[in-house]
């Protein structure tokens, strides 16, 4: 029997989009130690916009059932 999910939204403030983007990172970074947080579809919107989101990183599937780590749009492979 499949559990059921529920999707947290935190709202936080940011001048603009790379500092939201990296204030994002931080914050999942800081929680990555907990099992059920899901880097891979962590994203950012503008307040008035919300509809339109931009990933902040790769999704990417890698061997094992892992995701790329690495910011979405890098440069270079996956890893």
């Amino acid at each position: 029997m499949e559990r059921e999910r529920f999707v947290v939204h935190l709202p936080v403030v940011s001048a603009d989009l790379p500092g939201a983007l990296r204030f994002a990172r931080a914050i999942t970074r800081a929680l990555g130690f907990l099992a059920d947080v899901d880097r891979a579809e962590t994203t950012v919107s503008e307040e008035d916009a919300q509809c339109v989101r931009h990933r902040v990183f790769c999704d990417h599937l890698l061997g094992g059932r892992r995701r790329c780590p690495r910011p979405a749009d890098h440069a270079g492979p996956c890893g």
